[in-house]
């Protein structure tokens, strides 16, 4: 069986990293990796996705619509534009945190005031919390894609210390503490830890 993640959000949010985590982690699990990124216009804002998939054989790194096993967003808006890839039975990870789109900033769209309630409506069993407040209360609020990832880690098939190794080999070595620190937040705001 092949696992999809589909990981959504807005530029400068750290969603390439997040997916490097996820595959360093299903690679240190021995097993066959594929992952593609879709930037955008990720330097003003714009969406940016990325595509992890992983399993024993593993064919292509792009998730068909209507079958991601997950879908983690950095950026609640997000998890409506990306929510056709996921599976009817896939598991919703995000983070509250709204981010304007420039279309939203230039006053050509509006922002959905109830986008927690129509994700909540369309994806029940999602999990919802403010990873960037999380993040502050810890010290840096860039590590905020961190903890979506610890999030998704409780939701997912991998052994912790398959995480534990991701991050080791994934961040600098001086800002291995709090994005470790940030992962243990994850697990813990997905009930894990």
């Amino acid at each position: 069986m092949t696992t999809s993640i589909i990981l959504a959000g807005v530029g400068g949010q750290g969603i390439l990293l997040a997916g490097t985590l996820i595959a360093r982690a299903a690679m240190s699990a021995g097993l066959a990796v594929k992952t593609n990124e879709t930037h955008g216009m990720a330097q003003r804002g714009g969406a940016v996705t990325a595509h992890v998939r992983y399993g024993k054989e593993v064919h292509s790194p792009l998730i068909p619509l209507g079958t991601a096993t997950a879908l983690a967003a950095l950026e609640c808006l997000e998890v409506l534009r990306a929510g056709e890839y996921l599976a009817p039975d896939g598991q919703v990870v995000a983070s509250t945190e709204r981010r304007m789109p420039i279309t939203v900033s230039s006053g050509a769209a509006t922002y959905p005031a109830d986008v927690e309630e129509r994700v909540k409506k369309l994806y029940p069993t999602a999990l919802l919390f403010d990873a960037v407040q999380m993040a502050r209360e810890i010290g840096n609020i860039r590590v905020a894609n961190v903890i979506v990832v610890g999030a998704l880690a409780a939701r997912l098939d991998l052994p912790l210390e398959c995480w534990h190794q991701a991050l080791a080999a994934g961040v600098k070595p001086q800002h291995l503490e709090i994005n470790q620190k940030a992962f243990r937040t994850g697990l813990h705001a997905a009930g894990a830890a």
